[in-house]
């Protein structure tokens, strides 16, 4: 189930107030951290990086940002799923009519306790699921591989955000996809470095440099005073 229809009249009250700037947390789920063991954990995704996350986000969510989520949830047979590929191997690379697809572990499967989001959820107005189409891979929170689009445009323009400060896991995909997305739609984005992870250092750096030349911000840590004029 996509959570698309929680709208508080607070929450959009001040998200004008705070000059329509929205948060966006990417993937933080437990699949994806070294604290809980995930399937596809990423370096650096410990109980105190995750804590840190949470610590931004409620600090956010006082000032008056509204807040919003990206949660992975595949169905079982995934076509990401290295396991559904008869002699696959996790994290070669394939292609899929024409389309380059990396082959991963199973992670985030819907239902399961890992595929949770590790932040507070009552500190989201929205939370949006993606890849959960069994043909198409999805790192970005605005559309998967396949053009189809999730709800998080719709969300965001119904509560009158324009720039977005995007953050979570993993720096060099889903925050980048998603990020980029989201520039490419019209939004100014803001991309906290210090409150992401990245899958491996290369891509990673490659991936700040990708955000910069689509104009996106990149801040190596959260500053509450700039943020409001970014």
């Amino acid at each position: 189930m996509v959570l698309s229809g929680i709208f508080l009249t607070s929450h959009i009250t001040m998200a004008i107030a705070a000059g329509e700037i929205g948060v966006i947390v990417a993937d933080v789920q437990g699949d994806f951290t070294t604290w809980k063991k995930g399937s596809l954990a990423v370096n650096g995704t410990d109980k105190t990086f995750v804590q840190k996350v949470q610590k931004a986000t409620e600090t956010l969510s006082r000032e008056g940002y509204p807040i919003f989520a990206t949660q992975d949830w595949h169905p079982g047979d995934h076509i990401s799923f290295y396991t559904n590929h008869p002699g696959g191997k996790a994290f070669e690379v394939i292609k899929i009519e024409g389309r380059t697809q990396v082959l991963w572990p199973p992670h985030c499967v819907q239902g399961t306790k890992n595929a949770g989001i590790l932040v507070d959820n009552n500190l989201f107005l929205a939370v949006v699921q993606k890849g959960r189409d069994t043909r198409y891979d999805s790192y970005s929170g605005f559309m998967d591989d396949g053009g189809q689009k999730t709800e998080i445009d719709q969300i965001l323009k119904r509560n009158g955000i324009q720039k977005i400060v995007v953050y979570g896991i993993a720096t060099d995909y889903c925050v980048k996809a998603t990020a980029i997305d989201a520039a490419d739609a019209g939004y100014k984005v803001l991309v906290i470095e210090g409150l992401c992870k990245g899958v491996a250092p290369e891509t990673s750096a490659k991936a700040l440099k990708e955000m910069k030349a689509k104009g996106i911000t990149i801040w190596k840590e959260l500053d509450l005073q700039k943020i409001k004029t970014f």
